[in-house]
């Protein structure tokens, strides 16, 4: 072989090589490099403020959650108005927003429910038909399987076309309505709670208190003769219930009434705030309904001894103040009055500054009164008319008796007739665990 032949033969190589190469670019899926920057919804981040309703449909076109922007905010309407979880709808409008394509997927619709963006009115269905209202043109998007394992992408299809994308990061929607309620109902710190009274179904009551604000326990009241509590802090879980109290579930007070057997629970603050707890059992479940009122006495004699304090401690600083001035000082006693000056500003600069509750009392009580009054209505805009599903160790903090905070009582040795201790029985079989306790 000549190399003019040879020579052939490399750029026949050399041709057949770069054909073969743009065929197969030519066919494959837009790349993440060409493609990441091209956005799955142009347009929608300037206008996501505008959104007013979301609605996601499931299989067989079967509306799984509604929900919709009006002048209380984000409520769901398939529970009644009940607020959204505002936090978790804007982080999924965003994401949509945000959203950017890493490249194009099947067209071909025997392949969607491999993705989870199959069309929602068929029966198997494994995507979600998410629809966005209050823009120019309604934006419904198939969101189908998230592809955690293939590069942390999100399948999705526009409703109406035929082409399935891989979208960067997880787009995935609750399908729940449960998922999408606003799930704090209150946050009041235990370190507040001047004294908590539980009352069983049976009637028997159980009460912990704090005698000072600053104690750091609670004591159990009215213990029986002869016992006493298991610890000195056992008494603290039940003042823990009201804080940082989240639900689980929410449904309409009319649709969910109290059962025919309650616990009942009232909580009392050192500043007069009150709330009030129903809660009860069903079908493994614990519902509870809440109230909040203020005791005016109490927030008005909190209100007065915080003042008499601050009075005390102004006229304390005060008086500090007075006898630093009065104090010797170093250096000739006939100092030239303009020596003074700097003395006096200095003296002026040290002065404590007068609280409200010193210069206007009655401005103070009143502010403080209405800060009050104002977190009781709060509270019973989120607790009116509605039973919430609590979480089981929050209400376990409810469901205590006053032998649940105390020792357990020593089991006597029983006596021979002859007056000397009786031998020792062998031990008895193992008990079967005792149910838990509702």
């Amino acid at each position: 072989m000549n190399a003019k032949t040879l020579y052939s033969l490399i750029a026949a190589a050399l041709v057949a090589l770069i054909a073969a190469w743009w065929i197969s670019s030519a066919q494959k899926p837009i790349s993440e490099t060409a493609e990441q920057t091209k956005s799955l919804l142009p347009g929608f981040r300037e206008q996501v403020n505008n959104v007013d309703a979301i609605t996601l449909t499931g299989a067989e076109n079967k509306v799984l959650v509604t929900l919709k922007r009006g002048s209380d905010g984000w409520t769901i309407a398939d529970k009644a108005g009940y607020p959204a979880d505002l936090a978790k709808l804007r982080e999924f409008l965003l994401k949509l927003a945000d959203a950017t394509v890493l490249e194009q997927k099947t067209s071909s619709p025997k392949h969607y429910a491999e993705l989870g963006v199959g069309d929602v009115t068929e029966k198997d269905a494994g995507g979600v038909l998410v629809t966005l209202g209050g823009l120019k043109q309604p934006v419904k998007l198939i969101i189908g399987n998230y592809n955690g394992a293939g590069g942390g992408g999100t399948f999705v299809r526009r409703d109406g076309e035929a082409q399935t994308l891989l979208v960067k990061g997880n787009l995935t929607a609750d399908k729940t309505v449960a998922a999408w309620e606003r799930k704090d109902i209150a946050d009041i710190a235990a370190t507040r709670l001047k004294q908590v009274t539980v009352t069983n179904p049976d009637g028997k009551a159980l009460k912990v208190y704090k005698e000072q604000p600053g104690d750091a326990n609670f004591k159990v009241a009215d213990v029986p003769k002869g016992r006493e509590p298991s610890s000195d802090f056992v008494a603290n879980t039940l003042a823990s219930t009201l804080s940082a109290l989240h639900a689980d579930d929410v449904f309409p007070a009319k649709d969910m009434p109290p059962a025919e057997k309650v616990y009942k629970a009232d909580y009392l603050a050192f500043d007069g705030l009150g709330v009030g707890l129903v809660a009860w059992v069903k079908d493994g479940k614990d519902y509870a309904q809440l109230s909040a009122r203020l005791d005016e006495g109490a927030a008005t004699a909190h209100v007065e001894g915080d003042q008499a304090k601050a009075q005390a401690d102004y006229e304390a600083a005060m008086q500090a103040v007075k006898t630093a001035a009065k104090a010797p000082e170093a250096g000739d006693k006939n100092d030239k009055k303009s020596d003074a000056a700097p003395d006096a500003t200095a003296k002026a600069a040290a002065e404590p500054i007068a609280p409200l509750a010193v210069t206007d009392p009655a401005k103070d009580k009143a502010e403080r009164l209405k800060v009050l009054n104002d977190e009781v209505a709060t509270l019973n805009k989120t607790f009116g008319g509605w039973t919430f599903v609590l979480p089981n160790f929050k209400f376990s903090n409810i469901d205590k008796s006053m032998d649940d905070m105390l020792k357990p009582l020593e089991q006597k040795k029983p006596e021979a007739k002859d007056g000397k201790p009786a031998a020792a029985k062998p031990p008895a079989k193992a008990a079967a665990a005792p149910a838990q306790k509702r």
